[in-house]
């Protein structure tokens, strides 16, 4: 293989051909930049995506479409920012469990829910019902709030979201053994706050 000679006496890598080796292939090889998505190509494909990680970071159903336009506000500020190093699920979940957490500090989530169930035509048994479960939902995330931030990102995605282990893996990155060490170190301390709970009598 010949190569041309610039006037200063360097080489000059020539174009690759079929017939190269490969070694000559990789020294040309070009590296392609990360190309970031246009805001619109992120909303369209991610909406659903953002909107079940504020449900099950606990965002009411009627604070959810405010939060996510937060978490898109977010978005649209801080995209031209995204380098491409993690996948676009990973940084719009952090964005977004960010954005559930300042809803749950303010009590948007628990006042949200308290006017629903004022303006719940639904007989005594069936509000009794409805607060009830405003109220599990309350002390699990409660529960998930002890937890460690890496375990209780495991435990709510595979038991709250309902996707499983190698889903939340590759959502994460992590390896799958990872994965299922943390989910099952979250479910023992999730069942250990709940037994403790019971024993101080916080719970029904």
């Amino acid at each position: 293989m010949k190569f041309l000679v610039h006037r200063d006496g360097t080489a000059a890598l020539p174009a690759p051909t079929p017939r190269m080796p490969a070694a000559a292939h990789a020294m040309t090889e070009v590296v392609h930049e990360h190309v970031t998505p246009s805001f619109d190509e992120v909303y369209a494909a991610h909406f659903t995506f953002v909107w079940r990680v504020l449900r099950t970071f606990g965002v009411a159903e009627a604070g959810l479409e405010d939060a996510a336009q937060d978490v898109f506000v977010v978005v649209h500020r801080r995209l031209p920012e995204f380098e491409g190093r993690a996948a676009i699920t990973t940084w719009l979940f952090a964005i977004a469990r960010r954005v559930a957490g300042t809803y749950r500090r303010r009590g948007g989530r628990d006042s949200a829910r308290t006017e629903s169930l004022a303006d719940d035509p639904a007989g005594p048994a069936d509000t009794f019902a409805a607060l009830s479960r405003a109220q599990a939902v309350t002390t699990v995330m409660a529960i998930l709030d002890t937890m460690d931030e890496d375990k209780r990102i495991v435990f709510a995605l595979v038991e709250l979201e309902q996707l499983s282990v190698p889903e939340v893996a590759k959502l994460l990155e992590l390896n799958l053994n990872t994965t299922y060490s943390r989910l099952r170190l979250a479910r023992q301390a999730f069942e250990a706050r709940v037994r403790a709970r019971m024993t101080e009598g916080a719970l029904p």
